[in-house]
């Protein structure tokens, strides 16, 4: 289903589905929509198996419908954590985050309960006051990284991953920074992978 999310100030699309169990939220990348998640056919597996989520169009996203927009990280946190909580409750979700997606993925995780996190190509994922709280996180986190990713260092992901308790490094061989939508099969099984062990 989809409908407009007023939260926070912020008018934005969203797509979701409603059904018993955890929910996972979805955090698109800079130059993406909600969209994004519909195409490579992620939506349609999770409402085949009746797992309920929520797909965001951001304040941040280039291509989102969003109004108005604004790149400022706590406030787009701040839409987010509404959002989650008006279509959920009290429901405490896995998280998906693209890019800078990933970055509000690990901001959020940081102040609110997550179940788990599954990050592809997440940016700014060193700073300070991330690193200070990730010693806190003990839940599954899986991090996706494209081999041909021309932003992210794998560097930076192998750091991430070594400082996040109970993660993995999965690596999308010849995929690029959206590695997600080079590799939708990959990333699918992926999720399903990590949403059993969240749940």
């Amino acid at each position: 289903m989809e409908k407009t999310l007023n939260s926070s100030g912020y008018k934005c699309q969203a797509l979701y589905h409603t059904a018993p169990g955890t929910p996972i939220v979805f955090l698109h990348g800079l130059s993406y929509s909600i969209e994004v998640w519909q195409r490579i056919g992620v939506t349609e597996i999770l409402m085949e198996k009746h797992i309920p989520f929520l797909a965001l169009d951001m304040p941040y996203g280039l291509k989102s419908q969003c109004q108005p927009k604004t790149k400022d990280p706590e406030k787009n946190l701040a839409f987010a954590a509404e959002a989650v909580r008006s279509v959920f409750g009290s429901e405490v979700p896995v998280l998906v985050g693209a890019s800078i997606g990933g970055y509000l993925a690990l901001k959020y995780a940081a102040r609110f309960p997550v179940k788990g996190l599954l990050l592809i190509g997440p940016s700014r994922t060193l700073q300070e006051e991330l690193v200070q709280a990730y010693e806190r996180f003990n839940f599954p986190a899986r991090i996706v990284w494209g081999s041909h990713d021309s932003l992210i260092s794998g560097e930076d992901m192998r750091t991430l991953a070594g400082r996040l308790r109970n993660s993995k490094l999965l690596v999308y061989d010849g995929a690029g920074h959206s590695a997600y939508n080079d590799r939708p099969e990959w990333f699918k099984r992926d999720l399903l992978e990590l949403y059993a062990t969240a749940e």
